[in-house]
């Protein structure tokens, strides 16, 4: 009895030191965070008032390519010393999160805050949500090793500062835990839920202080845009639902090659030394063209709620052709910014493009027989199964769309049309955006990021984590499986139903950190064959 409650206790004890940094982790990725969202929110309108300026004075245009081209070196001169900010940042999260890659957790911080603000202010289509993701996975990085805490327990700091960042960008506590399970570690555990839930509640709880101190909003991401349930309700609306979902699930697939096209194109020998000068080039010139391509987009995706009264035509155009027009040049900006690797989100400039093709094939529908009424819920639905179809994190994708507008009248609809996106992304067979982005990263990444191969013996503990658990309900480091299981009745080879017990031997392989080796004694007790 005194064993079980001393087993017991050390449980208690280790899930209670979860729980307690995960908040200290919420809190400093919430104050982090807030602060890099407001001033990207302050550098996009900065940065519409002066374009605005140069539209009206062309004169003066040629000043302002000379500008992007000169922040162009300087974000390539900055990704030379600083390689692990590339890119959105969402799969250098993943890859920390899962074991897979290491950083200087203050470096990575502060680089990417920097490195994207900048680009915001200069006006390219670069949103602030996946960039929160990796400074927010850094926080949580930085916190446990200032507690000095083990590898294992970073690892959920880690996973909780990342959800942790996405969430309180949102104001979506929801998916960000969402994003801890399906697409961070793609597993549920009792200490993954814990880290998590703590984390995102402190964080957003300070960014809405934080927000409500500095008299900004603290509601919805998208408020403009209204669910009627008598149009929502009505059996024609769901045909609507399939037709349109479906095609911006193909579109998104679509997108999805063009991304990877664009990488080898930018890999290649002509652009790959100046390559970087092309999509801060291409954003001036879609920017002169109209605001909607500069930013994140959620000034486009605002705009589009309440029936398109508040779209501004492009070149007193219709709305039709501004609304295509939009979408075309924000899907080239946000291809040439992922494709060159530039140091900015695509998670809110890809939900703008399947916004945006929502809303072209809202007014189709209208032309068929929709009610108007139910235009702003088919925009949403259309939005989430775009981003399905590309990211394959349906459940994230879903629960966004009830968070974003503090709306769920339109649950049912939105399942279909995720559930499309993602059988429709399936179909084609694509490799998850960010999982395939952090494979290519773990390719290209130098020595002082990549990981090495090992094997180890362990010997499982009274009171380790892993004692008395099956070896799926234990969070492994990536890319490690457990190859032999040797107790007293014999040797095994270890499948996800085995339960761990005291005494047992486990040999254990795979590719990982340095610190992989403590965090799997962490795990299981000791190591057993110490040189």
């Amino acid at each position: 009895m005194n064993g079980k409650r001393k087993k017991f206790g050390r449980r208690l004890g280790y899930g209670l030191r979860i729980v307690l940094v995960g908040m200290l982790t919420g809190t400093f990725a919430g104050v982090v965070v807030t602060l890099y969202n407001l001033l990207t929110s302050l550098a996009e309108e900065f940065s519409r008032g002066y374009y605005g300026f140069f539209r009206d004075n062309p004169a003066f245009i040629p000043l302002l390519f000379a500008a992007l081209a000169l922040g162009a070196v300087v974000i390539g001169g900055t990704l030379r010393f600083l390689p692990m900010i590339r890119g959105s940042g969402i799969p250098q999260a993943e890859g920390a999160l899962r074991g897979l890659l290491r950083f200087k957790w203050y470096r990575e911080l502060t680089g990417m805050f920097a490195a994207s603000l900048f680009t915001v202010f200069l006006g390219l289509a670069a949103g602030a949500e996946g960039p929160s993701v990796l400074i927010g996975a850094s926080c949580g990085y930085g916190t446990s090793d200032l507690l000095r805490q083990g590898a294992l327990v970073r690892r959920y700091q880690i996973t909780g500062g990342a959800c942790a960042g996405l969430a309180a960008a949102f104001n979506a506590p929801l998916t960000g835990m969402a994003f801890a399970f399906e697409e961070g570690q793609k597993r549920f555990t009792p200490e993954v839920f814990a880290c998590a839930f703590s984390s995102v509640a402190f964080a957003v709880a300070v960014r809405d202080l934080l927000r409500a101190a500095l008299g900004w909003d603290t509601g919805a991401y998208l408020t403009t845009y209204l669910f009627p349930e008598e149009a929502l309700l009505s059996p024609v609306f769901y045909a609507y639902v399939l037709f349109a979902s479906l095609v911006c699930a193909l579109a998104g697939v679509g997108f999805y090659f063009l991304i990877f096209a664009a990488r080898r194109l930018f890999a290649g020998r002509i652009l790959r030394r100046w390559g970087i000068l092309v999509p801060f080039l291409l954003a001036g010139g879609a920017g002169l063209v109209t605001a909607y391509a500069m930013g994140g987009g959620h000034a486009f995706l605002s705009d589009l709620g309440g029936g398109f009264a508040g779209v501004q035509a492009v070149f007193s155009s219709p709305l039709w052709v501004t609304l295509l027009l939009v979408v075309l040049l924000r899907l080239l900006v946000t291809v040439s910014n992922m494709g060159a690797g530039v140091p900015c989100g695509a998670f809110v400039p890809m939900l703008a493009i399947g916004a945006g093709l929502g809303a072209l094939m809202s007014l189709l529908c209208m032309q068929m027989g929709m009610e108007p009424a139910a235009s702003d819920a088919l925009i949403v639905i259309c939005m989430a199964a775009f981003f399905t179809a590309v990211v394959r994190a349906p459940l994230t994708g879903m629960i966004m769309t009830m968070e974003l507008t503090w709306n769920f009248l339109f649950l049912l609809p939105a399942v279909i049309g995720v559930g499309l996106g993602y059988v429709a992304g399936m179909l084609f067979r694509i490799e998850p955006l960010y999982d395939r982005l952090l494979h290519e990263m773990l390719g290209t990444c130098s020595e002082t990021y990549k990981v090495h191969r090992f094997a180890a013996r362990f010997r499982v503990l009274a009171g380790s984590v892993a004692a008395g658990r099956a070896v799926r309900d234990v969070l492994w480091p990536a890319d490690v499986r457990l190859t032999l299981l040797e107790r007293a009745d014999g040797v095994s080879v270890p499948d996800g139903n085995a339960v761990l017990r005291e005494g047992d031997l486990v040999t254990a392989e795979g590719e990982a950190e340095e610190n992989t080796l403590e965090e799997l004694a962490e795990l299981l007790g000791e190591r057993a064959d110490k040189p």
